[in-house]
């Protein structure tokens, strides 16, 4: 017995409302671990796409371009061709539901799939992430930084400072963009984060995220103020002034912008068309001459032979842009707005990146092995709240720690320290145990302090300097002793301390 119209209708309403009350009551649930909330989004996301679907059929039944809904109700209500006739068409229909049955007798009504449902709750959906991206908590840029740092455009800098500069495209300079590897490096990175970002944020619409990016770069592009690619002077129809390899507004004075040195002032004056020759001081003044005066405007003198002056054509020509100049333009605007909804995932892969490099190879196997038996460990009966009114840290069984040894190790006390990046240690051991782990030893590395026994009970960064100074006086390591390191050369050749050729010239040996 095939089922109506009306009987789908019916039964995807009932779809919609039990998957609806499914969703409200997963989301109900805390999850108590990273996975657990990854597995949560996933399986309300898949709902919430069976919820589409089921609509997208609703809507197409209820438009009924076919007529066949208005025929089958039509028919309930016994009219045919002969006339209205509901009797007729009652014991029709009481024959189809009887001959049905006779020919499936095994055939059973379900009345209650609520069960069925309930297991939506329990899936578990497989979500595919690397080694280094630890179930969606770290970033893994490797792959990219080595195309950075072996490129053109990027800088031979540490995979820490990358996972610093690489949501920052709009400091690369605009020449650099100009080329075929930034793009292609450029479209890379976009890829990856919305990947990364659709598997560890599935209920974020990023398809709305992205319209609403669009829409604003769209109007900073119409009026020139696009991060890193001002035009702040194509309004009133003249030269855009940033459109060299330097950019002027970063400079006050002459004197400063010498700083450049020569190759790079005369590379700026040959892309505006200018003189390049001349000495740094000369080069400087004649760049300098267009961060306030139109190139139109300059004296003829300043540029150079067969280049056409830019008043020649009547109007200053306009910039030519790109599809392609604004497509990597809008790729920047996408990753930055990425980069901003991924920032706490920066940071802490950042702060790991930094551990490890603390770490030996047996602490990073030992720290492996161990999240993977807390990872298998991990049980949904074990969802329990915990009576904790007093905020007491958690023992190895996984409850509250007894209030005295609470009070006996001290863990009410607070320590901070400067050097760790003002991170809190409660209770003495912990504070002292701190010193000879991965944070302290780290940001005395940054200071470029050897992180000795000297140092224990240090927290302040003035405090560690004052002593690594000190100490330095006293091993003498900075001490300019001119009478034993200063020296001379007499008529022969030969070397001598400034004492020793001091006794021998006052003795007349030299």
């Amino acid at each position: 017995m095939s089922s109506t119209l009306l009987e789908v209708t019916r039964a995807s309403h009932e779809e919609v409302e039990r998957l609806e009350r499914l969703v409200v009551k997963d989301l109900q649930t805390e999850p108590a671990t990273n996975k657990d909330r990854l597995h949560q989004s996933h399986r309300v996301r898949n709902m919430i796409e069976q919820i589409i679907d089921t609509t997208h059929k609703l809507v197409d039944i209820y438009e009924d371009k076919d007529g066949a809904r208005k025929d089958e109700i039509a028919a309930l209500g016994g009219q045919t061709a002969t006339g209205t006739n509901v009797f007729s068409a009652f014991y029709d229909r009481l024959k189809e539901i009887r001959e049905y049955h006779r020919r499936h007798p095994a055939a059973r009504v379900v009345i209650d799939a609520s069960d069925d449902y309930e297991q939506l709750l329990k899936e578990e959906p497989q979500i595919e992430f690397s080694g280094e991206e630890g179930s969606g908590r770290y970033l893994d840029l490797h792959e990219l930084f080595n195309e950075y740092y072996n490129s053109k455009f990027g800088a031979r800098i540490e995979y820490t400072a990358y996972l610093d500069v690489f949501s920052q495209p709009q400091k690369i300079p605009r020449k650099a963009k100009s080329t075929r590897p930034y793009r292609e490096y450029l479209l890379k990175l976009l890829e990856y984060l919305i990947y990364f970002f659709e598997r560890t944020e599935p209920l974020q619409d990023l398809d709305r995220i992205f319209s609403k990016v669009t829409s604003e770069f769209e109007e900073e592009w119409t009026i020139g103020k696009v991060e890193g690619w001002e035009n702040n002077s194509q309004e009133n129809g003249s030269a855009p002034q940033n459109h060299t390899v330097i950019d002027l507004n970063s400079y006050s004075t002459v004197e400063e912008l010498m700083i450049e040195g020569p190759d790079k002032l005369k590379e700026a004056l040959g892309a505006l068309g200018l003189k390049t020759g001349g000495t740094i001081q000369q080069r400087a003044e004649r760049l300098f001459l267009t961060k306030h005066t139109p190139l139109e405007k300059l004296d003829r003198k300043h540029f150079a032979k067969g280049s056409r002056k830019p008043e020649q054509n009547g109007v200053m020509p306009a910039p030519q842009v790109g599809d392609d100049v604004k497509e990597i333009a809008l790729m920047e605007a996408k990753i930055r707005k990425l980069c901003d909804l991924l920032h706490e995932t920066i940071v802490r892969t950042k702060e790991n990146v930094e551990k490890k490099q603390a770490l030996t190879y047996e602490e990073m196997e030992a720290e492996r092995e161990e999240d993977d038996v807390q990872a298998e460990s991990e049980s949904d009966e074990e969802d329990q709240q915990i009576y904790n009114p007093l905020k007491l840290p958690m023992g190895w069984d996984g409850k509250p720690i007894p209030y005295w040894l609470y009070k006996l190790h001290g863990l009410g006390q607070e320590f901070k320290c400067e050097i760790c990046g003002n991170h809190s240690y409660w209770g003495r051991r912990a504070y002292e145990r701190h010193f000879k782990e991965w944070r302290h030893q780290h940001g005395m590395r940054c200071l470029g302090i050897p992180n000795t026994k000297n140092f224990n009970e240090i927290t302040s960064i003035e405090e560690a300097k004052q002593l690594w100074e000190r100490i330095q006086e006293k091993q003498g390591l900075n001490k300019w002793r001119p009478d034993l390191e200063e020296e001379y050369e007499d008529q022969e050749g030969n070397i001598y301390n400034k004492k020793t050729y001091t006794d021998l010239q006052r003795q007349g040996l030299i």
